[in-house]
């Protein structure tokens, strides 16, 4: 979700209000996708890289996690959304900490439609975490070095309950992966829209669907002659 800075400042307003509007966005395209029969969608809330921001858009970023949860959760519980939150949650504010196990919590049995927020989340760091994970199993003898697969390798990474994403839209003009899920798109296909994060709606994501359907997914072999 990028573009909320460059698109307050084309309205002469700071920083915090886009991402105030990026929020308005999020909600719009949760339940665009799921009118439009999508059963997963994981969004790039805050990344590990983003602790550089300055101190007060950070809190700004912070205080727009608190208002979702505080004011869609209920909703989102009612309506049959499961929410997970990725990321490095060792560091997080108290209070930060305690509405991410809130809100998995309280949605865990849903099943209609499963929203993941990434915060505090990056990919490099995600491996990371979960290569320190496997090696405690191999130092405690509980894992064998030849038993690591890259089945097995998945299981100890932040997204081990979902599949494997199968497009990934980036928005703002921006065609970089910016360390998101850097394992998981390994196949994905990937979408570079111009349109600016406060912007996007079910027209711009049905648009990113439909450009996705025209691919000719091949996953490593011979595509059609």
């Amino acid at each position: 979700m990028d573009g909320n800075g460059r698109w307050a400042k084309q309205r002469g307003r700071p920083r915090t209000f886009g991402h105030a509007e990026g929020v308005e966005a999020l909600r719009r395209t949760v339940e665009a996708a799921g009118d439009l029969g999508i059963e997963y969608l994981t969004v790039f809330g805050f990344s590990t890289e983003n602790w550089r921001r300055p101190a007060e858009e950070i809190n700004a970023l912070f205080d727009l996690l608190r208002l979702y949860v505080s004011r869609d959760l209920d909703k989102l519980a009612r309506e049959g959304v499961r929410v997970r939150i990725i990321g490095e949650r060792v560091g997080l504010q108290s209070d930060i900490l305690r509405i991410v196990e809130e809100a998995e919590a309280k949605t865990r049995h849903n099943t209609r439609f499963n929203l993941t927020i990434a915060f505090n989340y990056g990919g490099q760091d995600e491996i990371a975490r979960a290569a320190r994970r496997i090696a405690e199993e191999v130092a405690g003898g509980r894992l064998a070095p030849q038993d690591i697969t890259v089945e097995r390798f998945g299981s100890f990474l932040d997204t081990c309950e979902l599949p494997m994403p199968d497009l990934l839209i980036r928005t703002s003009g921006e065609a970089r992966l910016s360390n998101f899920m850097l394992w998981q798109a390994a196949y994905a296909e990937f979408v570079f829209s111009d349109v600016l994060w406060p912007d996007f709606d079910k027209d711009a994501l049905s648009a990113s669907i439909a450009e996705f359907h025209r691919r000719e997914r091949r996953f490593g072999g011979h595509g059609a002659e």
